[in-house]
């Protein structure tokens, strides 16, 4: 194995599918006497989760200005000089 210019080393597939080590696993690197040693950080030293972040990014998404039926109707095509909830076609 060897270090890259950056710094980076891969570590093989084995060892990480073994250490639960999928990516954006935030890992601690320490040095221990002549030893350098990589764990999987726990706690709030790992950070937010995938779907922690996932839930993090939606925060302040909605609720949007426009009512539902309006979204709906404008995904399902509804014209637009056609008033929403109004009377059906021909019922005047």
């Amino acid at each position: 194995m060897r270090i890259t210019d950056k710094g980076e080393v891969t570590i093989p597939q084995a060892i990480r599918e073994r250490a639960g080590l999928t990516p954006g696993t935030d890992v601690i690197v320490e040095l221990v006497g002549d030893e350098v040693r990589l764990r999987k950080a726990e706690g709030p030293a790992a950070g937010p989760t995938r779907g922690q972040k996932l839930v993090q990014g939606l925060r302040g998404a909605g609720p949007s200005p426009m009512p539902t039926d309006e979204i709906i109707a404008l995904m399902r095509g509804v014209p637009a000089d056609r008033e929403i909830g109004g009377d059906k076609p021909g019922s005047q």
